[in-house]
Order: C-alpha cells, then structure tokens, then sequence
C-alpha cells in the first residue's frame, strides 16, 4: 500500500481544509491528475496525484481540516510513485499519540479529570479563569464556565481565509513591536476621476525613496534587517470568506495605467477564489485603503512580518481649513502609518508619512 500524505504547500502552512475530491475509492488515476482541491493560506489550490494506480481509500471528506504530512490517500502496492512530488513525513506512533497531550499542556495548568470535564461541557480551558492552585483550572472553575455559556449560541471553527486570518494575526501580535503615525493630506487639487488607490500607491514609491528602511524584511530571531530595492506592495482586498492581500509586483516601475490593470487582475483572481499561491507572497509594504467602506478615518493596523510597515487610508470628507486666512472646505485623505518599531525608527516612519503626503497633495 502507498499512502501520500498532505506535502508541505509553503509559508509555514500547518494545515489545510479539504474542499473537494476529484477522485473516489477504487478509481484507476494516473500521475498528475487532480486529486483534490485544498483551502491553504487564503487560495484553493489543486493537489496532483503522485501515482499511477488505484485509489485505496481517501483518509478525509470534504470540510476537514488536514495537518501537513497527515495522510491524504492510499493507493494500492502497484502504484508507480512520482519521486518529483515532496510528501510530508508521517509521525511515528508514539509521536502521534503524544502530540495531543503536549498540545493541552501548553498554557494551561489542569489535571486529567478536569480536562476531561471541559470536554464533556464543551469548555476550552485556554478561556476559564483559573482558581486553583499554581494557577491551575479546577472542576469549580469549568462548570462555573459551564454555566456562563449555557443559552450562547454553539461554537463554530474558523475555516479558511478566517482561520489562516486568525492564526496571522495571532502570531504578528506575539512578535511585532507595532507604533502608529498619523496624519492628512488635503488632495483637493487632484483632477476629478483621479484613481485613488494608484495615487496612494504612487505616494508609497515616494515614501520608499525618502525612507527606504520601510521597504524592508525584518529577522527578530537574528537581529537583522534587509531593506530591499523593489518594491511590491500587498493589497488588503475584504471579501465575504475573508481578507486576502495578494500582491502587486514592482510597483515603481508601473505606469499609473498598468496599475490599474494589475489591481484589477488581483481583484477578479481573489473574488474568483483561484489565485496562484506565490501571488500571496513576497509582500514587502502593505497598503489597506478601508475608507472605502464609507467609514473611519485612522487606524492601528497589524503588521505581519518579515514586513516592517502597512499603510492606511481612511474616509475622503471635506473638512474645514484654513486657506489664505479664511476658512474653507477641503477634501482631506487621513492617513495611518504602522509600523514595527524593533526594525524601524521614529524618524524613518515620519519621514515615509511625509514623502507620502507630499505626493499626494501634488495635483498629478
């Protein structure tokens, strides 16, 4: 019997969730053909089979959740393997029993009793105060937990592009040493119909070159700082499964049209649920332009490393200003700039807010 297990899709993936088989048990498959469709990090992406041969049995059904290098399907002992395809190792026996134990045992202190009674009661410890003692979990505390959640409605898994939102965001938040810089600029002297998500990536270029640290990677486990010369911005874009960033490529050397065609290429692609994987990656700013929504004006944003800064644009309003000593209405763009101030100086991000207002008041 040959088994093929979930390889490794990239970007320190951990899992992904089955949405579809090509296959069923006891089909004859040759190598290369689809085997199944997984949600990964924000994209479904299609598996190959790795064999000529039969189908054995398929190890998941569609909507569950699969660990990388768990296995996917069998096939019988006369299927060819494709040596081109990286499978994940599998865990040995005692490996896997012993990684759900481990698994509790971070975090939380309770005996065995009481993990098996927040079971019962469908409680996650990780959220019950403890009152034990060495600030352990008691059974009191669980069914005091109990109580309070009886009536709620039942608790459900993120799956997908909310799941792999959460495990990011969890993760920046324990690394990143995140500080905001805000401000405005008045763009009442841009020309009517002026695209505002390519101005404000044309501002970020300009920004780049005034403080180019922000164009950086940072490495906390090193200590070390790459400022890089491209610049590829990544696109927060919110969409009813979730927020996807996938990036647009170079963007100094682009025309304000080729922009233009490329944010909507990334658009369709992410609404279509079928961009490629690498265009989620590689980001090295980030811009969220979330004013479209119709609301907020300033934001303390997330970073996620190995990136140092992400942009924020808030709401377009006029707003009083003072102009040659009277005061007027005036389209104001409020701006938002986070970055990680473990890689980047007060003076460098500034100095980026600056650059960027200074483009964007230009009338281009």
């Amino acid at each position: 019997m040959q088994t093929f297990a979930l390889p490794d899709l990239g970007e320190g993936l951990e899992e992904a969730e089955i949405v579809s088989w090509h296959v069923a048990v006891g089909d004859q498959v040759v190598r290369d053909q689809p085997l199944v469709s997984v949600e990964t990090d924000k994209a479904v992406v299609d598996i190959p089979a790795p064999y000529t041969g039969r189908v054995a049995a398929l190890h998941a059904e569609a909507g569950a959740l699969v660990k990388v290098g768990a296995p996917l399907a069998d096939f019988d002992d006369q299927a060819r393997p494709d040596t081109g395809v990286i499978v994940g190792e599998l865990p040995r026996d005692e490996e896997a029993a012993a990684a759900p134990a481990a698994a509790q045992a971070r975090g939380v202190r309770a005996a065995p009793a009481v993990r098996a009674l927040a079971k019962r009661l469908g409680v996650d410890l990780a959220t019950v105060a403890p009152s034990g003692p060495n600030n352990s979990v008691t059974a009191e505390d669980v069914n005091r937990a109990a109580k309070g959640l009886a009536g709620t409605a039942t608790a459900e898994p993120l799956r997908g592009p909310l799941r792999a939102m959460a495990q990011r965001m969890a993760a920046a938040h324990r690394q990143v040493a995140p500080t905001s810089v805000v401000d405005t600029a008045d763009i009442e002297s841009w020309p009517a119909g002026s695209d505002v998500t390519v101005r404000l990536i044309r501002a970020m270029v300009a920004a780049c070159r005034a403080a180019p640290a922000l164009n950086c990677w940072y490495d906390g486990e090193a200590l070390t700082r790459q400022v890089l010369a491209r610049i590829d911005v990544g696109i927060a874009v919110d969409t009813e499964d979730g927020l996807f960033v996938p990036v647009l490529r170079d963007v100094a050397n682009r025309s304000a049209a080729d922009l233009r065609r490329g944010l909507d290429a990334l658009r369709k692609d992410v609404q279509a649920r079928r961009i490629p994987p690498e265009e989620l990656r590689g980001a090295t700013v980030t811009l969220s332009n979330f004013g479209v929504f119709g609301a907020g004006r300033f934001a303390a944003l997330v970073v996620i490393p190995p990136q140092v800064a992400i942009v924020g644009a808030g709401l377009i309003r006029p707003e009083p200003r003072v102009v040659d000593g009277k005061i007027v209405a005036r389209r104001i763009l409020p701006l938002s700039l986070t970055f990680d101030h473990r890689a980047v100086t007060g003076g460098e991000a500034t100095r980026f807010l600056a650059a960027m207002i200074k483009d964007l008041t230009q009338a281009k």
